[in-house]
């Protein structure tokens, strides 16, 4: 459970909770206080439009050049956890060039700021490599849970659906992170060991669910290209319709099981059936 205080939750090791908030780290205009002081989302629907193309590239990484700066619309998160940073990087790999994340003892990651409908953009596609798991990270368990490849997909939603205890964990998110979370998260993840297709809820924040779409080693240092249907995936793994995608990051952390890991990333795309 919750601590009663900012404090308390400051000592658990909830990676997710302390760094996932920064992933819309946003500041937009001023709303009503009772929306905002709850949920990160609510100033992404009034600042953007919906993408409406048919096809929606979230990340182009395969169109710059090796050691380019990132792109200006891609934002480091989890900055004020206070935790070491995953390094990132464009480099040249199979497919062109992708982005790298080298993780030592660390976990932050990056994040777009983007306002897409799961209704008629649903068909993500991307693809990742990694070249090592994390032996002993439990992505079931708040104090080892670490990944070495995540994709954050974070959707709005009407702050009147939360029950009182969700909206005093995601209060208590804020206190402790100094950032609002979004109305919910849906987390596609490389597992050590847990089967494909599990949905795995945050042991602490029930507002974030995470989907395993790769487990164990047998596909390590091969490029694996993954086709989603998000509004399928959010249906099951949270039970309701979802309102618009309002940002997408990626995550590779080890901070937790104090270890070294390396992942590729290569472009993200949204796509109408």
């Amino acid at each position: 459970m919750l601590g009663c205080t900012g404090e308390n939750l400051a000592h658990r090791r909830t990676p997710l909770l302390l760094l996932l908030p920064a992933l819309l780290a946003l500041v937009g205009c001023a709303t009503t206080p009772q929306e905002d002081e709850i949920l990160a989302s609510t100033p992404v629907v009034r600042e953007l439009w919906r993408e409406w193309g048919s096809v929606v590239h979230v990340s182009r990484f395969s169109r710059l050049k090796p050691g380019d700066q990132l792109p200006a619309e891609w934002q480091p998160w989890g900055l004020r956890s206070g935790r070491r940073q995953t390094e990132y990087r464009l480099v040249d790999s199979t497919p062109g060039t992708v982005l790298e994340a080298f993780a030592d003892r660390a976990a932050t990651g990056l994040y777009r700021k983007i306002r897409i409908s799961p209704q008629r953009q649903p068909i993500l596609e991307w693809q990742w490599r990694l070249e090592q798991l994390l032996p002993g990270a439990d992505l079931r368990a708040a104090s080892p849970e670490d990944s070495p490849a995540r994709l954050v997909i974070s959707f709005h939603g009407d702050p009147a659906k939360l029950d009182f205890d969700q909206r005093t964990k995601l209060r208590l998110a804020k206190a402790v992170a100094g950032e609002p979370l979004p109305y919910a998260m849906l987390i596609y993840v490389w597992s050590r060991d847990i089967a494909v297709e599990t949905v795995v809820p945050n042991p602490l924040l029930d507002r974030i669910r995470l989907l395993v779409v790769q487990s164990g080693a047998d596909r390590l240092g091969t490029w694996q290209l993954f086709r989603r249907d998000v509004l399928q995936d959010y249906r099951m793994a949270f039970g309701e319709e979802p309102d618009d995608i309002v940002a997408v990051g990626v995550l590779t952390s080890s901070d937790n099981s104090q270890q070294s890991v390396h992942a590729l990333y290569g472009d993200i795309t949204f796509r109408a059936r």
